[in-house]
C-alpha cells in the first residue's frame, strides 16, 4: 500500500496538462461565462435574464477554479495570452493576484496544521483553547466560521478580507488590492447608472453574491467535515492531510462540471500540480485514493459541517456547542 512519498510519486504521471484541454476547457468556459453575462443583461423575458444570471453564477465559480488551476502552475504555464485573460479574471472577481497566490500557498503547506495561522483558511481553535479565550476572540473567531460570513462571503471574504484588509495590513505589498477594488466599484456604478438597477442586479450583483457564497461553503466543508483530522506541527505530514484533512466531495454532474472537479479535494491537496480534468482519472487509477473522506452537497451533511466549532484533542474530532 502507498503512502506519504511514495503516493505522491504515484500521481506524478497524471501532474501533465494535456494543452489542447487546457485551452477548450478555459476558452469555451469563458465563452460561457460572457454569453450568460451578456443573456442576463439583454434577454426579452425576465425569467430568460433570471436564469441567465443564476448560470453566469455557475460559470462564475467553474473559471474561478480553473483560474485557480493556473495560479498553481498547473495549466497553460507561461502562456502569455492565459495571463492576460487569468489576471484580469482574477481583479474582476475580488482575487488580487498578490494575496490570493501568497494566501493559498499558505494554506496547502500548512493545511491541518493545529498551531499555524489561519492564513487562506478558517481558523481552528482547540476546545481548550476556545474556553480560555475572551470574549472578543471568540466572537472573530466564530464570525469567520459562521454560516452568516459564508452567505456574505462576497462581501466578507472578497471585498473585505481579499481587498480591503489586504491593503491596510501592508499598502506597499499589496497596493493591487485597492486597485481591484477601485476598478470592481466603478463597473458597479457604471451599469447602475447607463443600464439601470436590474441590470446591474441580475448581471452584476447576482453573480458575485452566489458564486462567492458557493466557493466560501465548498471551501469550507473540505477542510471542516466531521471525519477531518488536525495535527500538531510536529506530528503533521503532508501527505496525510491531504487523505485525512480534505473531503472528497460527492456532487451529481451538474455541480461536479459547475465547480471543476474541486470535489476531488484530496487529490488536489496531494498533488495540486495535476489538472482539474485529469483528478477523476487519478482516482480511477491509483487504489489508495478510492476511500476518501466523503461529504455532500445534501443538507444533512451541510447541517453537520455548520455545527463544528472546535478541535477536541481528547475524542480527537471536531465537536460542536452542544458537546462542549
Amino acid at each position: 500500500m502507498l503512502t506519504g512519498k511514495q503516493l505522491i510519486l504515484a500521481t506524478k504521471p497524471f501532474a501533465k496538462e494535456i494543452r489542447w484541454k487546457s485551452w477548450y476547457y478555459t476558452l469555451s468556459s469563458l465563452f460561457l461565462l460572457v454569453g450568460g453575462l451578456i443573456g442576463s443583461m439583454n434577454f426579452p423575458f425576465i425569467i430568460g435574464r433570471i436564469l441567465c444570471s443564476i448560470f453566469s453564477a455557475m460559470m462564475l465559480a467553474r473559471f474561478f477554479i480553473i483560474f485557480h488551476d493556473f495560479q498553481h502552475h498547473t495549466i497553460l504555464y507561461k502562456s502569455f495570452l492565459a495571463n492576460i485573460i487569468f489576471t484580469v479574471f482574477g481583479v474582476y472577481m475580488l482575487s488580487p493576484p498578490s494575496i490570493w497566490k501568497r494566501s493559498h500557498n499558505f494554506h496547502h503547506n500548512h493545511n491541518a496544521k493545529l498551531y499555524s495561522a489561519s492564513i487562506g483558511s478558517y481558523p481552528i481553535m482547540t476546545k481548550q483553547k476556545f474556553l480560555e479565550a475572551s470574549e472578543k476572540e471568540r466572537f472573530f473567531y466564530l464570525s469567520v466560521r459562521s454560516p452568516i460570513n459564508m452567505l456574505l462571503a462576497y462581501f466578507t471574504t472578497f471585498m473585505y478580507g481579499m481587498c480591503i484588509q489586504s491593503f491596510l495590513s501592508s499598502p506597499r505589498r499589496h497596493w493591487d488590492s485597492l486597485v481591484v477594488l477601485i476598478l470592481h466599484y466603478t463597473i458597479a456604478v457604471f451599469l447602475f447608472v447607463h443600464f439601470g438597477w436590474l441590470t446591474w442586479f441580475l448581471t452584476f450583483f447576482v453573480p458575485f453574491f452566489l458564486s462567492h457564497m458557493l466557493g466560501s461553503y465548498l471551501f469550507y466543508a473540505q477542510h471542516n467535515f466531521p471525519e477531518v483530522l488536525f495535527r500538531s506541527n510536529e506530528e503533521w505530514s503532508y501527505a496525510d492531510a491531504a487523505l485525512y484533512s480534505s473531503s472528497f466531495m460527492k456532487m451529481n454532474r451538474v455541480m461536479q462540471w459547475t465547480t471543476a472537479n474541486i470535489g476531488y479535494h484530496h487529490i488536489h491537496h496531494l498533488n495540486s500540480r495535476i489538472p482539474f480534468y485529469r483528478l477523476p482519472e487519478t482516482m480511477a487509477n491509483i487504489k489508495e485514493l478510492q476511500h476518501p473522506k466523503v461529504t455532500t452537497l445534501k443538507f444533512s451533511d451541510i447541517r453537520k459541517c455548520l455545527l463544528l466549532k472546535v478541535w477536541d484533542p481528547e475524542q480527537n474530532r471536531m465537536i460542536g456547542f452542544a458537546e462542549m
